[in-house]
């Protein structure tokens, strides 16, 4: 048995975060735990690599969603990162803070501390951009390298004014003021390479001698003293020990694995706990409930007059693209999984957007993002920035090694069908533009034969999937709503010395990618924990 003072429960984006700033006092000693192993292989640093970490069993936990109406019975692959980094290591290493409107909301649901004016400088302070900062928004100082797109693409610049032709106008800096507009994405790449949240976080602290770090290490459950967590139960290879801590276990697993990781250790709901036969502990009914995710059909197209990715990553053109990277010159290696972003609104009435599109010079069999296409093809895509339908995650049995149920219940909300709806209406509508036509040769999916909306809902229940992006199951709120997990220091509702500080805890979604939103959770975490 070994103590601590904090015990921080998974080395993802967030426990990443965690780990350096709890460890940043000598005589604070923190043990940072992760199931998976060492970020070392070469393809979590390769920024394209994220297309064969999407099927890595051993850097990836390949979850699955339970089948619903929406995917047509079909069960979704969920790719969550098992590594130090955790999903930062394998995503598509996109920065998308989100809309001041969505932290100004967080706020209004009741929770003190995380307005837009209280999270901007934890943005700041986690960020070097290394792009234009006339307004001043941007962190230039930070730990995670952030930059601007430094490879062009001529498909790229027909979407941009394709959107200007349809109302969206190109805008620079969709982290700064305002994000309506279209642009091409920032990164979390520099010099060719990933900036994980180990890489910036953690790796520089390695050495601290109050800072243990381990791997390959599996907590079965957490340990309590009454009403107080101790410590946690773990399993290293054949071994089965406790690492208990002094002051706090913090949960930072993800929204899939922290509610499971309550669950099976009695803290959830007590009926689903009997169900599984486990001893409740404390009943909080909201554990694993308001599961929320992007749900996102996609369009795809043959291309002529220009190459697309499918061409330059196989034979002599990977090559040359592979010299290109080795020499730090703009190459398909150091790219993200999307090239341009086109921040729209679903009504003229709405005041901000509400459909976020994404746009990739390059194509894949069968909508399967990790197999690329063997003709030259792009890839157009939207979702619903903030949907309404919610799901839950369960435990199926007190076993925290087995796989739990995912049931993110997509599109169950009549709302997120209309606003989906719009997006691919829009999405066709850019594809097929004035400004678009020297390249657009001809659409792959849906086709011209699927037209009416009946049609288009029904391809999105046959090739619709997840955007990655699950969210919101050990939800921040006050103790008097009952689907509240952790109260606005994050600390769990009537649990001593517990907290959770990932995904899981964002009560709604931000109109966003999530990983720079987790980052910043990350921060006010361990600002929530020091006391600052």
């Amino acid at each position: 048995m070994e103590t601590f003072d904090y015990v921080i429960v998974g080395a993802g984006t967030a426990g990443c975060v965690l780990a350096s700033r709890l460890s940043e006092k000598p005589k604070t000693t923190v043990c940072l735990i992760e199931a998976g192993p060492k970020d070392r292989h070469p393809l979590i640093h390769l920024p394209v690599g994220w297309i064969k970490l999407m099927t890595n069993s051993h850097l990836n936990w390949m979850y699955q969603t339970s089948a619903s109406e929406w995917t047509g019975g079909r069960k979704i692959p969920v790719p969550r990162g098992k590594t130090l980094g955790g999903s930062s290591s394998i995503n598509g290493n996109v920065f998308n803070r989100g809309a001041a409107s969505d932290f100004d909301h967080w706020m209004q649901l009741g929770n003190q501390g995380w307005g837009y004016s209280d999270i901007l400088p934890l943005f700041k302070r986690l960020e070097d951009w290394t792009g234009p900062n006339p307004d001043g928004l941007r962190g230039t100082n930070g730990p995670v390298t952030v930059t601007p797109n430094s490879w062009e693409h001529p498909i790229c610049e027909a979407f941009f004014k394709a959107a200007e032709s349809l109302g969206i106008p190109f805008n620079p800096d969709y982290n700064g003021k305002s994000q309506f507009g279209a642009c091409y994405a920032q990164r979390t790449i520099a010099n060719g390479r990933r900036q994980s949240a180990a890489v910036a976080y953690l790796r520089p602290v390695r050495s601290r001698q109050n800072l243990s770090v381990k791997t390959d290490t599996f907590v079965t459950r957490i340990l309590f003293d009454g009403k107080r967590a101790t410590g946690t139960e773990i399993v290293h290879g054949d071994n089965v020990a406790r690492i208990m801590a002094r002051r706090e276990v913090i949960l930072a697993g993800g929204a899939i694995n922290s509610p499971q990781l309550l669950q099976v250790s009695g803290v959830g709901d007590p009926e689903h706990l009997s169900d599984i036969g486990v001893t409740l502990h404390h009943p909080l009914p909201g554990v694993g409930q308001n599961l929320r995710d992007h749900y996102t059909p996609r369009f795809t197209a043959r291309v002529k007059g220009t190459a697309t990715l499918n061409e330059r990553v196989k034979g002599h053109a990977f090559w040359l693209e592979t010299g290109k990277w080795l020499l730090g010159r703009p190459s398909v290696l150091s790219l993200p999984s999307t090239v341009c972003y086109a921040f729209a609104k679903s009504s003229p009435l709405l005041e901000e957007s509400d459909l976020q599109l994404t746009l990739m010079p390059a194509s894949y069999k069968s909508g399967n993002q990790s197999q690329l296409d063997d003709q030259p093809g792009m890839t157009l895509a939207a979702w619903q920035q903030r949907p309404d339908s919610t799901g839950h995650v369960l435990a199926h049995s007190a076993d925290a090694r087995q796989p739990p149920e995912i049931q993110p219940h997509y599109l169950s909300a009549e709302t997120d069908q209309r606003v989906l709806l719009a997006g691919m209406k829009l999405a066709r509508q850019i594809m097929r533009s004035t400004a678009m036509s020297p390249y657009f040769a001809g659409e792959l999916y849906p086709g011209d034969a699927i037209q009416s909306d009946d049609e288009l809902m029904a391809c999105v229940r046959e090739r619709g999937t997840t955007s990655f992006h699950m969210i919101g199951t050990c939800k921040m709120g006050p103790s008097f709503d009952a689907s509240s997990v952790v109260d606005h220091r994050l600390k769990v509702h009537g649990i001593e010395a517990l907290r959770v500080a990932d995904a899981s805890v964002m009560p709604t979604m931000p109109a966003a990618n999530t990983n720079a939103a987790t980052l910043m959770i990350g921060e006010k975490a361990a600002d929530l924990v020091l006391g600052r």
